[in-house]
């Protein structure tokens, strides 16, 4: 395997998130579309879920306003006043999301904190798990409106999971062409979603408009004090009000903090609201209706077309699903914490438009599985949640440390200013951990292998480091060597890859050793990973010559970019170094890596790491070096 490009923090500037020459409103319709589409379709089945658990001996009325009581207040206080109000000013250059904040924390200490990467590496996994269980859940909880719906035929009950896993499976193939051509109706379809959302709710708040007594917490508060255990059981399922609340951070980097904010304040909020309003007063209109309040919801005049827009807007929400963890993936292969994977960009036009097909394939074999061993919404809403509440949970630790050292505020209010989320988060992981052998092992189980991989690749390419630096000899001294000793002297130019631009590349001294040749120009080339987002053209090229022979180049990408060698290597014509990239070599080298039980990781874990070089994208491709132009020099390694 070629030599991993390290990762360095870098003081680069950057945009504010991607270029937004479009207008203000038109960010917020696209934020609808795919910031929202999560927490959009939770009406589907939180409110289900939830009263299905206090049914027994509990009054309905009771049940009822504290139920709706507890979502309000999730929604205000998670969503509004955590996300909304504090966590979205904690933005790195314009990006969130777990990665984005653990480097923007890590880039703020004063050495890189073990602990803050741990944290950080536990919310990406969470993310994943989570990721698994959202297009399940919300198409099967949509297509399960076919049973309830008028002049349905006999038997359509059965259909839902063929239903659903053709949906998920359609969704699943289409991703290689990519969704830039679809994305403009994303916004549109989901505004829509949202004012049928408040138009039911208003339309059935008149079935009992003392609901309207459940925005008060005081029936929330009592409802879980009188209940015990169980309250703290349905305090699970109100949970599943607010999953979707994290899109709204790491998306901030595509629509910006403002439009988001707007949308949510001004659409998704209130439309949520009077949705669960409407939900509260059916049931305590019409006790009975608890098995199904949404669907119960909807007129028969309009239900085929209410129940197709759900089974649409849980699709975009799968969507949004999916390419968050396409997303995710790049920003973790460019922090050093996978191995090299292939990344397609789908559109030329559209940045964040990328494809990674070994994680698409991953993600259906993934949710299938899902669909075959729960086989309904309910079932599934046991595993859904938990990877949510501790990838919230990252969110407040990692903000505590960007409180404290970013924004250098005084120890006393850091903890202020997370303590009272922290217990939030808390209280919600530990009512989320009572499903856990009802099905939320599953996400955890699937998080902790997640984090092994992740945790391994790093320890394994950091003691690759340390051993090559370790048999390496340091440029510097190695420049004088040939001076003193001239090699036999070739024209073109060279380009060897290496992660650490003071020592001589693994390639170089193999080229030395056995062709005995050393070209007219040579190249001592590294890729940097920064902890911003993006890096300004301007900034993204380093050069620092060491003799006649020798310079070293320096190039750096943000974590959420895709490198690109031919590209930046133009820019060096700028920058006064010249070369022709078609009569250029450039040297790679490769490793062969061999498993020591006496040093290094755990056996078990250096076959892990050999099995994950192996199965890493091929570098040429990965930076898009022209293929007839390489050359491979292999060295033996134990790990």
């Amino acid at each position: 395997m070629a030599d991993q490009a390290s990762v360095a923090p870098l003081a680069a500037e950057e945009p504010q998130g991607e270029a937004r020459h479009e207008g203000f409103w038109a960010l917020v319709l696209g934020s609808i579309g795919v910031v929202f589409g999560d927490i959009g379709t939770s009406p589907l089945y939180a409110m289900r879920e939830a009263l299905h658990h206090t049914r027994a001996g509990i009054g309905p009325e009771v049940a009822v306003l504290g139920v709706v009581s507890l979502v309000t207040w999730a929604l205000v206080l998670i969503v509004t006043v955590k996300y909304v109000v504090f966590l979205m000013h904690a933005d790195n250059k314009g990006e969130g999301g777990t990665l984005a904040l653990m480097a923007l924390a890590q880039r703020s200490l004063p050495a890189r904190s073990g602990g803050v990467f741990l944290i950080g590496v536990v919310g990406a996994a969470l993310f994943y798990g989570d990721g698994i269980i959202t297009p399940a859940m919300s198409v099967l909880s949509a297509v399960e409106g076919v049973r309830d719906a008028p002049g349905a035929p006999h038997g359509v009950g059965q259909l839902v999971l063929p239903i659903s896993a053709a949906i998920l499976v359609s969704l699943f193939v289409v991703q290689s062409r990519g969704t830039a051509n679809v994305a403009k109706f994303f916004g549109p379809i989901m505004a829509l979603w949202f004012v049928v959302l408040a138009a039911l709710g208003v339309y059935h708040i008149a079935d009992a408009p003392s609901i309207f007594r459940a925005l008060s917490p005081h029936y929330g508060i009592v409802f879980l004090l009188d209940n015990g255990l169980l309250g703290f059981i349905i305090l699970g399922s109100v949970f599943l009000a607010v999953t979707g609340a994290e899109a709204l951070y790491a998306d901030m980097g595509h629509f910006g903090r403002g439009p988001i904010q707007t949308a949510w304040l001004a659409m998704a909020l209130p439309a949520l609201l009077l949705n669960y309003l409407g939900q509260g007063a059916l049931v305590l209109r019409h006790p009975a209706h608890a098995v199904e309040p949404f669907y119960r919801m909807v007129p028969d005049a309009v239900y085929w077309p209410v129940l197709l827009l759900a089974m649409v807007a849980t699709i975009i929400a799968s969507q949004a699903v999916i390419t968050g963890a396409f997303s995710m993936t790049q920003q973790a292969v460019q922090l050093g914490l996978f191995p090299r994977i292939d990344i397609r960009r789908t559109s030329e036009t559209q940045a964040g438009q990328i494809f990674v097909p070994q994680v698409n394939t991953l993600l259906m074999i993934g949710v299938m599985t899902l669909l075959i061993t729960f086989r309904s919404s309910s079932n599934l809403a046991s595993a859904y949640g938990i990877a949510v509440t501790g990838a919230m949970f990252v969110d407040t630790l990692l903000f505590f440390v960007i409180v404290q050292h970013f924004w250098r505020k005084p120890f006393w209010v850091a903890v202020l200013a997370s303590a009272g989320f922290g217990v939030l988060d808390v209280v919600f992981i530990t009512s989320n951990l009572l499903k856990f052998f009802h099905g939320a092992w599953l996400p955890l189980a699937l998080g902790a292998g997640l984090v092994v991989i992740m945790w391994t690749w790093t320890r394994g390419t950091q003691i690759l480091g340390e051993k090559t630096r370790r048999d390496s000899v340091p440029l510097a001294e190695l420049s004088e060597i040939l001076k003193a000793r001239a090699p036999h002297r070739v024209p073109g130019t060279a380009i060897f890859l290496t992660s650490d631009p003071d020592t001589a590349p693994v390639a170089l001294m193999h080229n030395l050793k056995h062709n005995k040749v050393l070209h007219q120009k040579n190249i001592v080339l590294t890729l940097v990973t920064a902890e911003t987002p993006r890096v300004r053209d301007e900034d993204r090229i380093r050069i620092e010559p060491v003799n006649d022979d020798f310079k070293k180049l320096i190039i750096a990408y943000g974590f959420m970019e895709s490198p690109n060698l031919p590209k930046a290597l133009g820019f060096c014509r700028k920058m006064g170094l010249k070369f022709d990239i078609m009569a250029t070599s450039f040297f790679l080298g490769r490793r062969s890596v061999v498993p020591s039980a006496t040093s290094g990781m755990p056996l078990w874990q250096d076959k892990l790491f050999i099995f994950l070089m192996k199965n890493a994208a091929n570098p040429t491709d990965f930076y898009r070096i022209p293929p007839g132009r390489v050359v491979e020099m292999g060295a033996q390694v134990t790990v």
